[in-house]
Order: C-alpha cells, then sequence, then structure tokens
C-alpha cells in the first residue's frame, strides 16, 4: 500500500476507536462509541500492508493493518493462500483448508478463520459491514467481571475452544451449538446468498417492465436497453454458479469438509501432546509397575482412538452447506427464468437491422 493511500487509510483506522461494531445498534449506527475493538493503524507499514479486523469468539476484536508476512506468522499459511484473497481471485469463490485456518473467499468477504478467531480483510468496506455487523451480533463481547462471576458458579462450565457459556434461562433442552469456524461460515454464506438474491430481485425488477415494453414496442433504443440488462444478467449468473459450485464441490467430497473442522482437529492435536507427555512421562518414570504403565498406555490410547473416531463425521457441515446450496439454486432459478425473457427479446432484436 503506497504512502498516499495510507494517508486515507489511517485516519479512517484509527478513527474506527468511536465506531460501533456491537452490532446493538446496527449498521447505521456504526458511528457509536465501540468499547470492544482495539485499533493499531496510526502506524504507517511498508507497502502490502493492508487492513483488517480481528474477532475471537469471546467478542474481543481489533482492527488493525498488517503486511502478508504479518498474517502468515499469525495463521501458520502461505502466501499462496493469501494471494486467493487479492485482487487477482476477487472474481472467484473458494472455501479451503489450510491446516490450522480455513480460507474464505466468498464475494466481498475475504477472510481467515481459525477455531480461535476470524481475520477479515477491508472490515470498513460498505459490502462487509452486514458482515461486520452479523458476527458482532452472533459474537457479543463477553464481560471479564461477567465471566469471572460465572466461573465462581460451580454448574456453569468455563469456555474452551468451540464452546460457550450456556445462558441460564435457555439452559434446558440446550442445543449444541456448532464450532466457532463453522458459525463464521454461516454467516458468511447467508450474507453472501442474501446479497446474490437482493441483486437478482433488484434485475428483475429493473428487466420486466423493459421486456413489456419492448413486447410493446420494438424499437433500437428498447433492444439496447434489453441487451444491457442481458449482459448485467449474464454476469450475475456467473457470480451465482461460482458460488453454488464451489459449495457443490465440498459436499461431493467428505475428506475435503472433514479438514474444515478446525476446532476438532485443534483437540485432536492437544490429546496428542498430552499422549506424547503422559508416554514420556511413563518412560522416565521406573518405579512404576508393569501393570500400571500398561493401564496408563491403554488408557491413552483409547482416549486418542475416540478423539480420531468421528474425523469422518462431517453431518453438521454437510447440512449447512447443503441449505445454502438449495438457496442458491432457488436463486440461479429465478435468474434463469428472467433469462428467458431475455432470449426472447433477443429473438426479436433480429427483426431490426442493426
Amino acid at each position: 500500500m503506497g504512502d498516499s493511500q495510507l494517508e486515507i487509510l489511517s485516519p479512517i483506522a484509527t478513527a474506527t476507536s468511536a465506531r460501533d461494531f456491537n452490532g446493538s445498534s446496527g449498521i447505521n449506527n456504526m458511528n457509536g462509541n465501540i468499547n470492544n475493538c482495539s485499533t493499531k493503524g496510526g502506524k504507517k507499514k511498508g507497502g502490502g500492508a493492508r487492513l483488517w479486523m480481528t474477532l475471537d469468539g469471546n467478542g474481543r476484536s481489533e482492527v488493525v493493518e498488517w503486511d502478508k508476512s504479518a498474517i502468515m506468522k499469525r495463521v501458520s499459511i502461505p502466501a499462496r493462500d493469501l494471494r486467493i484473497l487479492g485482487p487477482v481471485f476477487s472474481q472467484s469463490s473458494n472455501i479451503l483448508a489450510r491446516g490450522k485456518a480455513m480460507v474464505v473467499n466468498l464475494e466481498f468477504i475475504k477472510a481467515i478463520v481459525t477455531a480461535e478467531e476470524v481475520l477479515l480483510l477491508d472490515p470498513l468496506c460498505q459490502e462487509v459491514l452486514p458482515f461486520v455487523d452479523q458476527l458482532r451480533q452472533q459474537f457479543p463481547l463477553k464481560s471479564p467481571y461477567r465471566i469471572q462471576e460465572c466461573g465462581d458458579d460451580k454448574n456453569i462450565p468455563l469456555t474452551t475452544v468451540g464452546e460457550w457459556l450456556p445462558v441460564p434461562e435457555a439452559a434446558e433442552g440446550l442445543q449444541c451449538e456448532l464450532p466457532f469456524e463453522f458459525q463464521v461460515l454461516e454467516i458468511a454464506l447467508e450474507v453472501v446468498c442474501t446479497y446474490l438474491d437482493s441483486s437478482v430481485a433488484d434485475l428483475q425488477k429493473e428487466a420486466y417492465p423493459v421486456l413489456d415494453e419492448l413486447a410493446r414496442n420494438v424499437s433500437t433504443k428498447n433492444l439496447e436497453r434489453v441487451r444491457s440488462l442481458k449482459s448485467n444478467l449474464t454476469r450475475l449468473l456467473a457470480r451465482i454458479q461460482k458460488v453454488r459450485d464451489e459449495l457443490e464441490h465440498l459436499l461431493d467430497d467428505n475428506e475435503d469438509m472433514a479438514q474444515l473442522y478446525l476446532t476438532r482437529k485443534h483437540f485432536q492435536n492437544q490429546q496428542l501432546e498430552s499422549t506424547a507427555a503422559v508416554v514420556g512421562s511413563c518412560s522416565l518414570t521406573m518405579t512404576l509397575s508393569l501393570p500400571r504403565l500398561g493401564e496408563n498406555l491403554h488408557s491413552t490410547a483409547t482416549l486418542v482412538t475416540s478423539a480420531h473416531s468421528d474425523d469422518n463425521d462431517v453431518e453438521d457441515l454437510e447440512m449447512l452447506l447443503e441449505a445454502y446450496f438449495m438457496q442458491l439454486e432457488g436463486t440461479r432459478n429465478k435468474i434463469l427464468s428472467c433469462d428467458m425473457g431475455f432470449t426472447t427479446g433477443n429473438i426479436a432484436s433480429r427483426i431490426i437491422p442493426s
């Protein structure tokens, strides 16, 4: 990022300390006071630094300027995966599992999700604000005093990665929530699908009167309007198709879906580390009897096996993706029905010489 751009971005980034990302007052009240989002945008960085917002499951967030090396170090992904979020791939759609992270490139949403936090590129862009607002509502800031009070209550478990403190009023019939990474993915898909559906509705609202006018009066002017709308429709259909195809690709591959379970992998890594520690401790502690040693190793192996037993269980993610795949199918069908009207208009255009 050049110096001239930083001169524009830095005041904006600093001003985010006065912006409300709580979601309590919605997108239209982004000028409120921000109490849970710190900003580190005052210091200029070298070229390539871009504006990012981080948010964790407890609602803590900050808006910062990071270059590629800082991002790569934070989430442990290679540079080639960051290029997916760049302008060259702005028209592509990708949901990729990369070790401990998920790279999400859906329309205007460019994000990197881990089991503990989401890193969102260009959070102040107008199109991205609905996503920020939804994240704020889904992950409200948890007061440290409230967490401490909850910790004093032995009936309420403390939070861990991918888990939440249950609300006392809703304790009965409490259902297991999706892990953090899938909650973020669900919000991203909801925002993108809503945006695309709204774009189709706007196009239909504009197209049908033009087609009606063409039916009454086949003129060069009306035909040009139809051709212009047809071009817009084709581009919009291609965008919908790309998101739909990406979901279809994931639904067709259980292994790819399993790799997106970041919280599960995080837990398994912790179990493996614990196993290694137990084995190492047992090998160094010569005072343990052989039966006791065998019992410890057996129980540890059983724990690890159970942690890996559900590796191929992707039902939660499959249901999530299937729901939005069907929604995109409906949006796609709307635009295809509209395309039939434009096809009729193109046939009529042959009546009038160019």
